[in-house]
């Protein structure tokens, strides 16, 4: 099992060497109470209102929901690759020593070892194990799962109740929301189960079925604690549940009470591996039109802007004279790409996209991956004061980027401009640098110092325009002063990060 630490958030490892966790945020939990009528009393003076809910009891049983479920409820085993030894036998104890010299004492013990201990396979030379969990979908046998779970599986196989096994057959996968499709290979029909059709309210019952620790066909019970939850594992949103989730439910259903697939069971908090009451679960919904591209054409398509973006905070909003902080804020276009193509800038503020206000960067980008690539939107952006709209024809998602080595770090002359306003020593940059400034000292304490910026930092950008000098930093500082900003928004590069910050004006 591998872990993360030092976050106790983690994906549900597997079983065997396959375990994946993957550490996420410590969330906190929410909740909701009904409002009834109030209680009338014949006091003279009238008390509180109570608050009251609408139903007086929980269900008595889950069990013709479960009767009804389960048999659509698969444990799955996967079986890794072998590794590779270096020769039929093995290795030998020999060869891990190369540079031994002959005439060396161990060469004699190495040649007076029984033939059974001569050759040495290591501990990774057995294929890996793992179990998880997944539910069919069509009489036909078609399965869903984790990603984590399956994720460089040999074989696999899946397990119903009274011991049936049936090998499967990989379709296709989707990292990003962490979901997988399987066939099972047989031409039987089988019993399944249906997605819900609308999203379950905070405070509805869910039931979870899966394989915890190999324990095939456990039933949980609990509600849905909240919705909307950032784990940290891309931009779509989890929903929150207490049913007890332990390690093998990856993968598994949560079902609501009409026995209708409401999330996948994918990830846990947990200070020490075990269940606490704080799972999360894919939404149908993000299920649903994954595994239909996955049925289609075992892949899965989205929609590519080719930016990079960061959130709109206050101090930004502040500077880019927002009433509210909300949008997301392009570091960076990405050439070539659509939105170098469309003609969108570094310093847009992007706001809408088809009309549909973004709230922000994740919002930005689970919208985009919502269009089929090739689509045609409208990006409302925000540039020099004035709201703009600019069509753009979206690209396909790429399935991996290069990363872009880092530029050496720009060297500064020593004799440095003092920014009082912005808590910064600033300086020419020299030789193949020399048309940028760069940070040579930060004042401990400064708003400059808590956000990020470092000495060896690139000033790109100030108030939206770009800077080649200390004359021209210190020109857009007074400018946003002028302006009566509270702060002014700088464009920076750290290494090979490149990114918007809003630094507070001091007031001199």
């Amino acid at each position: 099992m591998q872990t993360t630490s030092p976050s106790p958030l983690a994906r549900r490892p597997k079983r065997g060497k396959l375990a994946i966790a993957s550490a996420v945020t410590a969330l906190a939990l929410a909740g909701t109470v009904g409002l009834g009528l109030p209680q009338m009393h014949p006091a003279l003076a009238q008390k509180p209102d109570s608050v009251q809910t609408p139903f007086g009891r929980a269900p008595l049983s889950f069990a013709d929901i479960i009767e009804k479920v389960k048999p659509a409820v698969v444990s799955i085993s996967v079986t890794g690759a072998a590794p590779k030894v270096a020769s039929k036998g093995g290795k030998s104890f020999r060869d891990l020593l190369p540079d031994l010299p002959e005439d060396h004492p161990l060469n004699d013990l190495f040649k007076n070892l029984p033939k059974e201990f001569r050759d040495f396979k290591g501990p990774n030379a057995r294929p890996s194990q793992a179990q998880g969990s997944g539910f069919v979908i069509s009489s036909d046998g078609f399965v869903v799962t984790n990603n984590h779970v399956i994720d460089g599986a040999a074989k696999i196989q899946v397990s119903f109740d009274k011991d049936r096994k049936y090998d499967a057959e990989l379709i296709g996968t989707d990292a990003r929301t962490d979901v997988a499709l399987i066939k099972i290979k047989s031409n039987e029909s089988f019993q399944f189960v249906k997605f819900a059709d609308k999203l379950p309210r905070v405070g509805d019952w869910v039931l979870a079925v899966g394989n915890p620790f190999g324990l095939g066909g456990t039933v949980t019970a609990g509600i849905v604690s909240a919705q909307g939850r950032d784990i940290g594992s891309g931009p779509y949103d989890y929903m929150q549940i207490d049913a007890a989730v332990n390690r093998g439910n990856s993968g598994g259903p949560s079902f609501n009470l009409d026995g209708e697939v409401v999330g996948v069971n994918t990830a846990i908090y947990s200070p020490s591996g075990g269940n606490v009451g704080i799972a999360f679960a894919i939404p149908a919904k993000t299920v649903q039109d994954v595994v239909s591209q996955l049925q289609n054409g075992g892949t899965v398509s989205r929609g590519w802007l080719g930016v990079k973006i960061q959130n709109v905070d206050e101090d930004t909003a502040a500077s880019l004279g927002l009433s509210e902080a909300r949008g997301a804020l392009v570091t960076e276009v990405t050439t070539p790409g659509p939105a170098a193509e469309a003609g969108l800038k570094n310093g847009d503020a992007i706001l809408a996209v088809n009309g549909n206000k973004v709230a922000d960067s994740r919002d930005l980008a689970r919208q985009i991956a919502g269009y089929s690539p090739t689509t045609k939107v409208d990006v409302t952006v925000l540039r020099g004061q004035k709201e703009q709209v600019i069509p753009v024809k979206l690209g396909k998602f790429p399935s991996g980027q290069e990363v872009a080595k880092a530029d050496p770090a720009p060297k500064a002359e020593t004799k440095g401009t003092e920014l009082d306003q912005l808590g910064l020593t600033v300086t020419p940059g020299s030789g193949p640098n020399k048309d940028s400034v760069i940070v040579s000292d930060v004042d401990s304490g400064s708003d400059a110092a808590n956000k990020g910026i470092r000495s060896g930092d690139v000033i790109l950008e100030v108030g939206g325009s770009a800077v080649k000098t200390t004359e021209d930093v210190a020109n857009g500082v007074k400018e946003a002063t002028k302006l009566g900003r509270k702060a002014v928004l700088m464009r920076v590069k750290s290494g090979e990060e490149t990114r918007f910050v809003a630094v507070q004006l001091k007031k001199g």
